[in-house]
């Protein structure tokens, strides 16, 4: 091999770049890291000259020197039968692909953890810097996984019962529940069923407290069904039915968990209610369930693109221990309207 071949190949160093910018190797360093004291036009013609050359740093000797992998996790204890939703493109998915493009805008990349069991045993060998945990659980034992290792956690949703305090993005699960309660009141509903998870989820708690002051105030009775979210669709369908003969008087469900929602909507109709004539139904997540149930069911904006990027920028603060809060309020939901509730 000739050895201009070979001085091809070689891989261009902070040496070759200093050389050809006229300064020191640390300057250098500095400059292409953001760090030091390094004057703004020196550090933007080393830029300048790196990116001349076709320079890129050495990501392992890079990851040696400060200890960081720039990769960081997304997870969920939601099982993926309220989580997945059709073809698994639900909640979960439409996080991950928000986190994955503003992680990537922050030189990151993202590894996704699926919500099954045996996901749990790689914890201890994931090698990340960070983790984002979609709506944990109180006590959630993957977020004790992680802290036990020393990785950084912020979480998507408050973590109940939660100690230390997980600092999270708060999506305002409370101020959703009274925006679609209300609603329902505004259209005529007067015999109102909350729809939950079993589970203690910030989603559930904090409805179930909107809930609870909404029908004190309204003068209401106060119907509270409970089913297990790893029976998705089929356990919504089961509660409502549980309901139905219950409360024949029943005109309205707040399914917060679009799945449960769904199955709701099936059990109303195999019983020969109208929807939304005898029984209005709504959900929180306008995902696709929501948009392709029959009739279309009445959801809520959550935002959930911006939600995701806060959570990254919440995690690097953290990180790099750069944070001022530990709590990030994401923008005010906001209600879709759809025929579900609405005649």
């Amino acid at each position: 091999m000739s050895s201009a071949k070979a001085g091809a190949r070689r891989r261009l160093t902070i040496a070759d770049v200093a050389a050809a910018a006229g300064v020191s190797r640390t300057t250098v360093s500095h400059a292409l890291n953001d760090r030091g004291q390094v004057d703004p036009q020196t550090r933007a013609r080393v830029k300048q000259v790196a990116r001349e050359l076709g320079y890129s740093p050495n990501l392992r000797a890079q990851r040696l020197r400060t200890g960081r992998t720039h990769t960081i996790a997304l997870l969920s204890s939601m099982p993926f039968a309220v989580a997945g939703g059709p073809s698994r493109l639900g909640f979960m998915m439409e996080v991950a692909a928000s986190a994955a493009e503003a992680a990537l805008k922050q030189g990151l990349a993202l590894v996704l953890v699926p919500p099954l069991a045996e996901a749990r045993g790689l914890l201890d060998e994931l090698d990340v810097d960070g983790a984002i945990i979609i709506e944990p659980v109180a006590r959630d034992p993957q977020v004790t996984q992680l802290q036990r290792r020393g990785i950084k956690v912020v979480s998507i949703g408050r973590q109940p019962e939660a100690g230390p305090a997980v600092p999270y993005v708060d999506m305002q699960a409370g101020v959703t529940g009274r925006l679609l309660l209300e609603h329902l009141a505004e259209q005529g509903a007067r015999h109102i069923a909350l729809l939950i998870g079993q589970q203690s989820r910030h989603s559930y708690v904090d409805v179930e407290q909107a809930y609870r002051d909404f029908s004190k105030r309204h003068g209401l009775p106060g119907l509270i069904i409970k089913a297990d979210e790893t029976g998705g669709e089929d356990a919504g369908a089961e509660a409502c039915r549980r309901l139905l003969a219950e409360h024949p008087e029943l005109d309205a469900i707040c399914a917060p968990v679009d799945a449960f929602a769904v199955g709701a909507v099936r059990a109303l109709q195999q019983a020969g209610k109208r929807v939304p004539e005898d029984v209005r139904v709504v959900t929180r997540y306008d995902g696709l369930r929501a948009q392709k149930c029959e009739p279309p069911l009445t959801a809520v904006n959550l935002h959930l693109a911006e939600v995701a990027s806060q959570a990254i920028g919440l995690l690097l603060d953290h990180i790099g221990d750069k944070a001022t809060a530990d709590i990030v309020q994401c923008p005010p939901p906001e209600l879709i309207v759809r025929r579900s509730s609405a005649n």
